[in-house]
């Protein structure tokens, strides 16, 4: 697998290869250079993996939702994401005081990763589609700079999947 920082500038493409399976992969041409697998069609828990290495991350809470993010078999955060239910998007927190922001538009057929001063540092936007979830995504130049890269990309795609699934839940 290639390593995330060499795909800076790039059309990447996150894909469903089949429809009723919660596995996802990210792939540049034909070759997939991460992957985001939910332990359950159901659940929030899901693993990333890339040539880095591997993350979980997990949804909790119902009214103040956050998720964490941890190093595959361990149990220290590396990051918590805190949604902003009314606001389209959230923050995510890491422990040394960095933030990044996520947000999407309301048809949420994009989601984007930014600096607090507004900079994008990651872009997903929406592929067509009804049985199986895809989207482009752009790693932009600032991404490079940030070591935490490859699990960033695959948390935002795990957000946007969980924001399909809830708005598929509430169309239900």
């Amino acid at each position: 697998m290639k390593r995330m920082a060499e795909l800076v500038g790039r059309d990447l493409i996150w894909n469903q290869p089949k429809a009723l399976k919660a596995a996802f992969d990210l792939s540049d041409g034909a070759e997939v250079v991460s992957t985001l697998v939910f332990r359950s069609s159901f659940g929030s828990l899901a693993t990333a993996t890339s040539a880095e290495g591997a993350w979980t991350f997990k949804r909790q809470g119902f009214f103040h939702p956050t998720v964490t993010v941890r190093p595959e078999g361990q149990e220290s955060d590396l990051a918590i994401f805190r949604n902003r239910t009314w606001k389209a998007g959230g923050t995510l927190e890491f422990p040394d005081g960095r933030h990044l922001l996520g947000s999407t538009n309301f048809w949420q057929t994009r989601y984007e990763w930014t600096t607090e001063n507004d900079t994008p540092v990651i872009s997903y936007r929406r592929r067509s589609g009804i049985l199986h979830v895809s989207a482009t995504m752009v790693l932009h130049d600032p991404a490079k700079d940030w070591p935490e890269l490859p699990w960033i990309a695959s948390l935002g795609w795990y957000l946007k999947v969980l924001m399909q699934r809830d708005s598929a839940a509430a169309a239900g």
